[in-house]
């Protein structure tokens, strides 16, 4: 299986986001539309796919196979519209990016 590239599923992805954002599992299960049980599930589907032994560490070792920031997506998997920054200057300000 070394060398083999891993793939994630749709909702893997959205786990791992959600975990990432350091959600529980019952947070996860609410926000997807899941049980706890079965949120808790993907997490250890995940656990044992990236080799890690424990939950908080599934978005490093994701970071790390896939060279992605779960957290790039986060508003997505939260259900909320991504967010920009607007720096508006006061009277005489100068911004400079």
């Amino acid at each position: 299986m070394e060398g083999r590239r891993k793939t994630f599923t749709t909702r893997q992805l959205q786990v791992v986001e959600l975990i990432a954002a350091g959600c529980s599992n019952e947070e996860i299960g609410q926000r997807l539309g899941l049980s706890a049980r079965t949120a808790k599930a993907h997490s250890d589907a995940l656990r044992r796919k990236l080799g890690v032994a424990k939950k908080r560490q599934i978005p490093a070792a994701y970071r790390l196979v896939t060279g992605q920031d779960p957290l790039d997506q986060l508003p997505a998997a939260l259900g909320a519209a991504p967010r920009t920054l607007t720096l508006v200057p006061g009277p005489g300000e100068v911004v400079a990016l």
